[in-house]
């Protein structure tokens, strides 16, 4: 609330497990919710093989998408709202139908997918200097922080989401590169794992909600004053500045 950033969570409050970390997110969700807040979607982190290995798991993270932390595409961001902020290139999934079953079979996946368009999520950190652990991250809704969606929607149908290139931009220069097949090989795979595991944690997705798939390629640390622009093979492109 302060935008103060503290230590690490895990350290001050002897936090270890994974499970206690989704219970300190699933608190602050029911304190936002009970404040007025409205969830708006998912996103999915550690989407990365390699950051996975770096940390220990064999599995992505979740956390929760508010209504008020949407911006659209072009729209400036007011710095103010945020701590630390780092942008990542990703492919946004909007459902039509909901998903409540733990056992989501990918073609009801495919079948339950709207549109999709390109997306921005800016992610943040209560933890001083990044310097996070699974715990931490987990428990700090994921590192979540904005998120900004493209505004030409896309249908799923004839698109290989594992060769999708992505290209991000910050005040012209090129800043990351990747890839669909960053994504776990592929982002539907990513969104996949989040209907079942979101069907066994007691939130499932709904119609409307928004998936974050995961970075397909690094983070960029941002500022006021930056803008980032963000292009994709088919998907098209995605803008945003800083204030």
């Amino acid at each position: 609330m302060t935008r103060t950033p503290c230590g690490r969570i895990s350290e001050r409050f002897q936090i270890s497990t994974l499970a206690d970390a989704y219970a300190v997110q699933e608190l602050n969700t029911q304190v936002a919710l009970a404040a007025g807040r409205r969830l708006s979607g998912r996103k999915i982190g550690l989407t990365s093989l390699a950051v996975q290995e770096q940390l220990g798991v064999d599995q992505p993270d979740f956390g929760m998408l508010f209504a008020d932390m949407e911006y659209g595409d072009g729209e400036a961001i007011d710095s103010s709202r945020l701590i630390q902020p780092k942008a990542e290139g990703e492919i946004a999934f909007v459902l039509g139908r909901d998903l409540p079953n733990p056992d989501t079979t990918l073609g009801e996946l495919m079948s339950a997918v709207e549109y999709l368009v390109p997306a921005l999520e800016i992610v943040d950190s209560a933890i001083e200097n990044w310097k996070i652990t699974l715990v931490d991250t987990v428990a700090d809704n994921a590192s979540s922080g904005l998120y900004v969606l493209g505004k030409s929607p896309v249908r799923l149908a004839n698109l290989d989401l594992a060769l999708e290139g992505m290209l991000l931009e910050k005040n012209g220069t090129q800043a990351s590169i990747g890839v669909g097949a960053a994504c776990l090989g592929n982002p539907l795979d990513a969104c996949l794992w989040l209907a079942r595991t979101m069907a066994e944690f007691g939130r499932p997705l709904r119609a409307g909600d928004v998936l974050l798939s995961g970075a397909l390629g690094p983070m960029v640390p941002v500022t006021a004053g930056d803008s980032l622009r963000l292009k994709l093979t088919r998907l098209g492109e995605v803008n945003c500045r800083f204030v």
